[in-house]
């Protein structure tokens, strides 16, 4: 574990600022082509707690936010559903940082460059708590679920292949 528990991002200074409890996981990156179940690994979580966040585009050009586990694939019909889009593609990592402010691994769902229509998988409601990404690598934050809905304003919905 590397020593950030003082670290503030843009995600974690929101929730202190809407007096949402949260806790900071840090962990150190081992290399590049780490994936989320790794890194549940890592901090000795279960993968069914740890979620990622992905971001796609509709057929409109509107971006949205999808958050779901990380051993699990997004259905992009089931997606686009919820969106109201008739189809929706996750946008090239290349984008994300042009869209959201975030890096890969480091993409959390709050406090990105705008607000986004927002979308978890409902999955998460079974759980006590979840993880997500607390906007920079190596910095994971660990909420109630209807805690993080309700700061993204987020839609429960079934998102999974």
């Amino acid at each position: 574990m590397m020593n950030l528990a003082n670290v503030k991002t843009n995600a974690i200074r929101i929730l202190d600022s809407k007096k949402v409890p949260y806790e900071v996981i840090t962990y150190e990156k081992k290399d590049r082509d780490m994936d989320g179940v790794s890194i549940a690994e890592i901090i000795g979580r279960d993968p069914r707690e740890v979620y990622k966040t992905l971001v796609a585009q509709g057929a409109s050009r509107s971006i949205y936010v999808f958050v779901i586990p990380v051993d699990a694939e997004l259905d992009l019909k089931k997606a686009a559903r919820a969106a109201g889009e008739k189809n929706i593609e996750l946008i090239p990592m290349k984008d994300l940082q042009k869209w959201t402010g975030y890096v890969r691994f480091g993409c959390s769902p709050v406090g990105m460059k705008k607000e986004y229509p927002t979308f978890i998988d409902q999955s998460c409601s079974s759980l006590k708590i979840m993880i997500v990404s607390a906007g920079k690598i190596g910095v994971q934050m660990v909420v109630k679920p209807e805690d993080l809905a309700d700061v993204t304003h987020s839609k429960m919905v079934d998102l999974l292949k």
